[in-house]
């Protein structure tokens, strides 16, 4: 088994949820602690609470992995007179790194959002609410024939992009290739002077624009070549799209109040409300964990309806039910929560495969911070 670090948990990660899908105003990433240091204890939470950082400083835990960010605004001061100075303290005694996936998260692939609709019985499920172009361009490189398998796992290494529900995507051509090298040149294959004629292997897959430089770099130190020829193109971004929100349909249709109730069940929820008449007809919903209620224009403009989310304002229930559709509030935390044993489980399963010694494990203390009183029909 091998020893890992920050940087080969953070390389993990980018798997996951790649740190480019997040919001601008967003702050996701290592936001305290040393990426070289190692890591042998992970624990993943929702929240960077003081209970929560208080008890992994506790229980010795090398990297907190949470989803709502510990740094979000500019910090003025750092002192212990405030909870969060507080925080950056303890945990900086404690050499506890504390990392965050947040809007990157609720839209990756599988992520947040796939979760939460999945385990809300959704089918046909596709991107709610403003889409993102994600930016992507094709590498074309060649090399030797001999040299194909190592430089394909190099690349992968780096760069995991996804079809659907398939990685590792790549197209490779065989054939061959004329070059002369000059006098001063120092070929890994031919002789100064002389044309070469050297079958070759031309490999082609999309990589993430913002891993342009890593990944040439990677691959030069690994190709034998003095000189490693590529050409990268352009591709039409909007084939990757990208959104904070899902929509989808229920296998058959249910009333909003019968659904309501299904849904505190699927959750656990100690609670939720609703809002629209009771016995609407539901078969589409859009939904949107976390906070949802920046999405409503595009929830009234949609043929969903419903929309299942949390912190739902006053006046966004009222023009819900003026426009005759309904709203589930499942809250801020109940609709997230579920991320933290499934992420547990995910990179649990890819430092297997990494052959790392690292253990991860999901907080189990975070409770719903609202209490309520009574319930009404």
């Amino acid at each position: 088994m091998k020893k890992a670090t920050i940087a080969d948990i953070i390389s993990l990660m980018e798997k996951i949820a790649p740190q480019s899908l997040s919001e601008k105003w967003d702050n996701v990433g290592l936001q305290l602690g040393s990426s070289l240091n190692a890591v042998k204890k992970i624990r993943i939470a929702l929240d960077p609470s003081s209970s929560v950082i208080d008890k992994a400083c506790k229980d010795k835990i090398d990297l907190l992995i949470v989803h709502h960010p510990f740094i979000f605004s500019p910090l003025k001061q750092i002192t212990e007179d405030t909870p969060l100075g507080k925080s950056i303290y303890n945990a900086i005694k404690n050499n506890l790194a504390i990392f965050v996936a947040h809007t990157n998260l609720d839209k990756a692939k599988n992520g947040l959002n796939d979760l939460l609709a999945r385990k809300l019985g959704l089918n046909n499920i596709k991107i709610f609410g403003p889409k993102q172009e994600n930016e992507y361009v094709k590498l074309a490189f060649f090399a030797p024939e001999e040299f194909e398998k190592k430089l394909l796992n190099r690349l992968f290494e780096i760069s995991d992009f996804k079809i659907d529900n398939y990685s590792c995507c790549s197209f490779r051509n065989h054939g061959a290739s004329t070059f002369m090298p000059h006098k001063n040149a120092k070929p890994f294959i031919g002789k100064a002077d002389k044309l070469s004629n050297v079958k070759e292997v031309k490999i082609e897959a999309i990589i993430e624009k913002d891993k342009i430089s890593e990944i040439i770099a990677s691959l030069k130190s690994a190709h034998p070549y003095e000189t490693m020829a590529y050409d990268i193109y352009p591709l039409y971004a909007s084939s990757f799209e990208n959104g904070l929100a899902r929509q989808g349909e229920f296998n058959k249709p249910e009333t909003l109040y019968n659904l309501a109730c299904k849904i505190k069940e699927k959750l656990k929820l100690s609670h939720l409300k609703y809002c629209g008449k009771a016995n609407i007809k539901v078969n589409k919903a859009a939904i949107c964990a976390g906070s949802g209620s920046s999405l409503m224009k595009y929830f009234l403009k949609s043929d969903a309806d419903i929309y299942i989310t949390g912190d739902v304002r006053y006046h966004d229930a009222k023009d819900a039910e003026n426009n005759g559709r309904g709203i589930i509030d499942i809250g801020h935390f109940g609709s997230e929560i579920i991320i933290t044993k499934e992420l547990t489980q995910r990179l649990s399963k890819l430092l297997v495969q990494a052959k790392f010694d690292t253990i991860v494990a999901a907080c189990n203390s975070e409770k719903e911070p609202f209490k309520t009183i009574g319930y009404n029909k």
